[in-house]
């Protein structure tokens, strides 16, 4: 890019809004992941149970072969739980807070460039900090 050349506002916050939806949809994907596992684990546990049914005339075999059928499921919610879900929402905060900081990068970049004055600017920064805080 040259040197009389502008970097456009807009330009810049269609950039970070692209990014955002970018990760967003990373987001959704472990979500979607997180919503599924449990039923993925209730389908192991169902197929499980019948094919432990086999084992009726058998009841010292039977009680192991409902255990492990069981422990699908717990493996499906515990997966969504404690793996897709978190990181989904790790995901989500942390992009936020990068969208903060390009967000406050570039109002101070512009508010430089159109000699804004610099307590001014300090001001509005520290509004946006203040939001990062909840």
């Amino acid at each position: 890019m040259g040197v009389n050349q502008k970097i456009s506002w807009r330009s810049c916050d269609d950039d970070i809004d692209l990014d955002s939806e970018h990760q967003e949809r990373s987001a959704e994907i472990f979500e979607s992941m997180g919503g599924y596992s449990p039923t993925i684990g209730i389908i192991g546990a169902v197929l499980g149970l019948i094919q432990s049914m086999s084992y009726l005339d058998q009841p010292d075999k039977l009680g192991a072969g409902i255990a492990v059928a069981f422990v699908s499921t717990v493996y499906g919610v515990g997966f969504a739980n404690f793996i897709y879900l978190p990181i989904a929402n790790k995901i989500r905060l942390r992009y936020q807070f990068v969208a903060l900081y390009k967000e406050m990068t570039l109002i101070g970049l512009v508010a430089i460039a159109h000699g804004d004055n610099g307590l001014l600017l300090e001001r509005r920064l520290n509004s946006y900090i203040n939001r990062a805080s909840y």
